[in-house]
């Protein structure tokens, strides 16, 4: 009995010693993993700010390039407001000639084209260029363009002609010298382009610039749906209008 006791006592003893070394080893491992994983957090962190630091510097970069970009007149402010107010990337190309009302008809609502950006964004302006157009066209026919063999004023679809809308433009005294300058594009002016397979394109200057800040971006719809982006010099200029 005295040795079973006397061995228990060992027991108890040799067990003491045996958790007292795993308590303290224990101890030790998780302060020497805290220590590892505050070093592997401060490295990390270390990596990161110069990311973050980078990213201040170009925003404020491009913050100080657009301030050199010219604002445009109240009236190119509104526009190009409006055109980004109609930006919808589900608007389907549909290029379908279509009768509509007169005056303030429009293409059915979810479809469009590039000359339908300018319509509709000069629309929430009170402008109505299916309205102007054709009242400029049935008294002077003659010098718009003859390219789709009509020999009168057709207010379904005359407004929606990219041609059209260049010679009324320019008419109207709207022309502006074509440039390669991103600046000389003012947020509102109208712009159109011949694309590489001979097609023509119009869209109009928004008031947001480009990631770089050196000149504004377009609203256009060019099979995309009515969209904005960075493609003012991605096709070939053929003409720059601004409204007086």
């Amino acid at each position: 009995m005295e040795n079973d006791l006397l061995l228990c006592t060992v027991c108890k003893t040799s067990s003491a010693r045996t958790m007292k070394h795993i308590t303290t080893a224990n101890i030790i491992a998780f302060l020497l993993l805290g220590a590892l994983s505050a070093c592997g957090n401060t490295h990390t962190s270390e990596q990161a700010q110069p990311a973050v630091v980078q990213e201040q510097q170009e925003a404020a970069q491009q913050a100080d390039t657009k301030e050199n970009l010219p604002k445009g007149s109240a009236f190119g402010d509104k526009l190009a407001r409006a055109a980004v107010g109609i930006v919808d990337p589900t608007v389907r190309y549909i290029p379908d000639y279509i009768v509509l009302p007169y005056p303030g008809g429009d293409v059915p609502a979810g479809t469009g084209v590039c000359t339908d950006v300018v319509i509709r964004s000069l629309r929430k302006l009170d402008i109505d260029l299916q309205k102007e157009v054709h009242e400029d066209m049935k008294k002077n026919f003659s010098v718009y363009p003859k390219t789709w063999g009509l020999k009168s004023a057709d207010k379904n679809i005359d407004h929606r002609r990219v041609p059209n809308l260049m010679k009324f433009f320019e008419r109207k005294g709207y022309s502006l010298p074509v440039t390669q300058r991103g600046r000389d594009y003012q947020p509102g002016d109208i712009v159109s382009w011949v694309l590489s397979n001979g097609m023509t394109h119009i869209g109009i200057v928004s008031h947001n610039a480009n990631r770089a800040g050196d000149r504004y971006q377009i609203v256009h719809n060019i099979g995309g749906g009515q969209v904005e982006e960075d493609v003012l010099f991605d096709y070939t200029i053929t003409g720059h209008y601004r409204f007086k």
